[in-house]
C-alpha cells in the first residue's frame, strides 16, 4: 500500500560530511528538526597533506543517521541527500572500496600540478569565470594520484559525497556538478572536458558521470538500511558541497541574496541568474540545481585569529569590553597565516595592525572591526564585478552566536542582517532532498523549511563611525600591492555615496 505523500510528520534527511564530524538532521516540511546525530571524525595532517579514512566517513554516517532517526517512524522518511567538503577526492576500485585515503579539501600536495591543469584548461576555466585552479582543488589532486599511486589509471576517482552515496545505494553513482566544479567540470555544458582530460592524461571513465544537484541517484539498499537506519528504498538525492549546502540552509535563494559564513575563515556565497565573470579569478560560481548560479569566495581572514590571540577567554565578556571602543584606536587586518584568497589574491599577504592598540577591550574591538571591514570589502568587490548584492543577507557560522558581533557587522556593512534559527549544511542537504523528492521549487521549499530567528538593523550613526577605519585598511592593502587599484577605487566610491 502506497503511503500518503502529504503527511505533516514526513521528514527529509540531510547528511553533512564536515571536517571534524558527520552531522545528520531529520527535518519536516516546516523546518521542525525531528532528530539529530553527530559523530566525530579523525584526520591526519602532515605539512601540506591532510587525509581522512573513507571507511570512517561511512561508519560516522551510519552512527549519525541512526541517532537522527531514533524517534522518527520509518514510514516518515521521504529522501536523503549528502553534502561533502569541496575538493576532497580519493581513488576506489570498481566495487567502491577505497584504494587511497581521502585527500581533503585543504590538502595542497598537488601544488606542482596546478600549472599543467591551468595550461590545458585555460579556455574553459576562463569561460567559467574563475580563470585558474588552486593547489587544493580536486583536479590537481587527481593528477597527483595518477602520477603517484600504482594502478591509478585503472581505478575510479570519486568525491567524498560520491563515496557515501555509493554505499547508500549499493551501486556506482553520478557525481553532482557542485562537487565536480573543482575537478574541472564544464558547468555550462554540464559535462567533463574530454579534450582537456586527454591532454592531461586523465583516463576516460576515471571520473563518474555528471548530474545536477537534486537529481535522484538511486535508493537506499538493504545493507545501507541496516547500517544507517534509513529505510530500504528511501530515495538518495544528489547533494552538493558543504558550502553550497550552507547556503541552501539559509533559505534565501532569490537573486541578490547572500550568506556570510564566519567561522575560522570567512566565506560568502550568493545567488545570480547569470554566470559571474571575475578577471582576477577571485570569485567562482557553482551551478544551482535550477540552472542559476551560486557565486562566492573564501577569505583566509576570520575568527581563527581570536582563537590564536585570545585563547581560552570569555568571549561574551570581551564583547562587552569592545562596545566601548567604536571605533578602535588601531585598524587590524586579521590574517592568521600567510596568503589571502578573497576579496583579492595575494599569496604573500600577512596580517598587520595600523596604529597603537589600547587595553584588551580595544585590541579585541580592533580584531572584530577588522574582520567586518574585510567582509565589507568583499561586498564592494562583488559589486565591482556587477553581482547583485542588495538582497537579503544572512549571517551563519560560529560568530553568529555573538549578538554584539552581528550588530557590529550590520553597522559596518550598513545593511540589515538576518539570523536563521538553525542554519547548517545538513539542513541545506535536507532542503535539497525535499525539493527534489516533492517536485517543489528549491527557493520556495527552502523558504518554508528555514526559520528566521532575528533581523538586526544597522544603526546609521554607528555605520559612519567606521568609514575612516575602513578607508585606512583599503589604503594600506593597496599600498602593499595586494588590493588592485580598481578594487580600492570602487570601495572608496561606494563609501562616499
Amino acid at each position: 500500500m502506497t503511503r500518503r505523500r502529504d503527511r505533516a510528520d514526513d521528514v527529509w534527511v540531510g547528511v553533512d560530511l564536515g571536517t571534524q564530524s558527520v552531522r545528520a538532521l531529520a527535518v519536516t516540511a516546516t523546518g521542525e528538526v525531528a532528530g539529530t546525530g553527530t559523530r566525530r571524525l579523525a584526520g591526519r595532517r602532515d605539512g601540506p597533506r591532510h587525509e581522512q579514512d573513507p571507511e570512517e566517513w561511512w561508519e560516522a554516517v551510519g552512527s549519525a543517521c541512526r541517532a537522527a532517526l531514533r524517534d522518527v517512524p520509518a514510514g516518515a522518511v521521504r529522501a536523503v541527500a549528502v553534502d561533502g567538503t569541496s575538493g576532497t577526492v580519493l581513488l576506489t576500485d570498481d566495487g567502491g572500496r577505497p584504494l587511497t585515503p581521502g585527500l581533503m579539501y585543504d590538502d595542497t600536495r598537488a601544488a606542482g600540478q596546478v600549472a599543467r591543469a591551468d595550461k590545458a584548461g585555460a579556455e574553459i576555466w576562463g569561460r567559467l569565470g574563475y580563470r585558474r585552479m588552486q593547489p587544493a582543488w580536486a583536479l590537481p589532486k587527481v593528477l597527483w594520484l595518477l602520477e603517484n599511486v600504482p594502478g591509478a589509471a585503472d581505478a575510479r576517482a570519486v568525491h567524498q559525497a560520491d563515496f557515501v552515496n555509493r554505499r547508500l545505494t549499493g551501486h556506482a553513482v553520478a557525481t553532482d556538478l557542485s562537487n565536480a566544479l573543482k575537478t574541472g567540470a564544464d558547468l555550462i555544458a554540464e559535462d567533463w572536458p574530454e579534450d582537456v582530460f586527454a591532454e592531461l592524461g586523465v583516463p576516460a571513465g576515471l571520473l563518474p558521470p555528471l548530474e545536477r544537484s537534486g537529481t535522484p541517484l538511486g535508493a537506499v539498499c538493504a545493507e545501507a538500511a541496516v547500517a544507517t537506519g534509513l529505510p530500504e528504498g528511501t530515495p538518495v538525492i544528489a547533494g552538493c558541497t558543504d558550502g553550497c549546502a550552507s547556503q541552501l540552509g539559509t533559505g534565501r535563494l532569490t537573486p541578490g541574496s547572500w550568506n556570510s559564513v564566519l567561522g575560522t575563515t570567512l566565506v560568502l556565497k550568493g545567488v545570480t541568474t547569470e554566470l559571474l565573470q571575475d578577471p582576477l579569478g577571485v570569485v567562482y560560481s557553482h551551478k544551482a540545481p535550477d540552472g542559476g548560479w551560486l557565486p562566492g569566495g573564501a577569505s583566509s581572514t576570520g575568527a581563527g585569529i581570536i582563537s590564536r590571540d585570545f585563547p581560552g577567554r570569555d568571549l561574551a565578556a570581551l564583547d562587552d569590553l569592545a562596545r566601548d571602543h567604536e571605533p578602535a584606536r588601531a585598524v587590524t587586518y586579521p590574517l592568521v597565516s600567510s596568503g589571502e584568497r578573497f576579496p583579492f589574491v595575494a599569496p604573500d599577504a600577512r596580517g598587520f595592525v595600523l596604529g597603537e592598540t589600547g587595553d584588551e577591550g580595544d585590541r579585541f574591538a580592533s580584531v572584530l572591526q577588522g574582520i567586518a571591514y574585510v567582509e565589507r570589502l568583499c561586498f564592494d568587490y562583488l559589486d565591482l564585478l556587477g553581482a547583485p548584492v542588495g538582497g537579503d543577507l544572512t549571517l551563519t557560522g560560529g560568530s553568529a552566536r555573538s549578538a554584539y558581533w552581528c550588530q557590529l557587522r550590520a553597522d559596518v556593512l550598513g545593511r540589515p542582517v538576518l539570523l536563521p534559527e538553525q542554519a547548517e549544511p545538513a539542513l541545506g542537504a535536507a532542503v535539497l532532498a525535499a525539493a527534489a523528492s516533492t517536485g517543489g521549487r528549491l527557493a520556495e521549499t527552502a523558504a518554508a523549511m528555514v526559520r528566521l530567528r532575528e533581523t538586526i538593523e544597522p544603526r546609521p550613526t554607528h555605520t559612519a563611525r567606521f568609514d575612516d577605519g575602513y578607508l585606512a585598511l583599503i589604503g594600506e592593502l593597496e599600498r602593499r600591492g595586494w588590493l588592485p587599484p580598481v578594487a580600492a577605487a570602487h570601495a572608496r566610491e561606494r563609501t562616499s555615496r
